[in-house]
């Protein structure tokens, strides 16, 4: 059994470290005997994602993004519509999650025509969304779990009707400061807003989406459990702190 991982933009979106999140999740497949491999993806490449299982795409500036255009307009949009609307698991933070809806409107008017695989877009604001982060999440098993992070984002994003949130927020802002909401699944797309890397001190989430994506490859997927002692305590702590806050 190996899972295929794909990293989408390594060289520009990687603000606050989110390559930690291929390391994490390359290390809970390692403990458990599943072997893995990185591709990665950068600017003027071609993006073939057929073979791919998992996408990571990471968060970046406004600015970034606005280079990043050029290339996305050269094939790499319609792969990645292409590729969600078959399954792919990814997981899309920040500037990565922005760029995949329908555009990006900056605070002075400008606006980005992003990817438009899902319906949902963003909008710059003055204000600075900044700070620790809780957000709750409902597990496949329909349990609810939590999400600790870390956001710095002036982009209010807005989900269209009918488009499902990843997470609520307890603490913090999420999507947009206003309506509770924190990040977009759709199909097996993650998008959020926690930066930190966030899949390190989120063992149950980060499981869920090796799942995901070992169960599209392979139809089934049972994860041996782990110890995870020092993980749920990093996350406990975080949400002891915060919720005295």
């Amino acid at each position: 059994m190996e899972l295929k991982i794909c990293h989408l933009y390594p060289d520009v979106l990687n603000l606050y470290g989110d390559t930690g999140n291929i390391l994490c999740m390359r290390q809970r497949l390692s403990w458990r005997g599943i072997d893995s491999g990185v591709t990665r993806v950068c600017v003027g490449e071609t993006l073939d994602l057929s073979d791919c299982d998992l996408l990571l795409i990471g968060g970046g500036q406004d600015f970034e993004q606005e280079v990043l255009l050029p290339d996305l307009c050269s094939g790499k949009a319609e792969t990645l519509r292409s590729a969600i609307e078959d399954g792919i698991c990814v997981l899309a933070i920040c500037g990565g999650y922005q760029m995949l809806g329908q555009y990006y409107e900056t605070w002075q008017g400008l606006r980005c025509d992003f990817v438009g695989a899902l319906d949902l877009y963003t909008v710059g604001s003055q204000q600075r969304m900044i700070g620790n982060t809780v957000y709750r999440f409902r597990n496949t098993d329909g349990s609810e779990s939590s999400i600790v992070g870390f956001e710095n984002h002036s982009g209010k994003t807005w989900l269209a009707e009918g488009v499902e949130p990843l997470a609520r927020v307890e603490v913090g802002f999420g999507n947009n400061g206003e309506d509770g909401t924190e990040g977009v699944h759709y199909r097996n797309v993650f998008g959020t807003y926690s930066h930190g890397p966030l899949l390190p001190k989120n063992p149950v989430f980060c499981d869920l989406l090796l799942r995901t994506a070992l169960e599209r490859r392979y139809g089934k997927a049972d994860l041996i459990p782990l110890d995870d002692s020092a993980e749920q305590e990093a996350h406990d702590a975080m949400l002891r702190r915060l919720r005295k806050a």
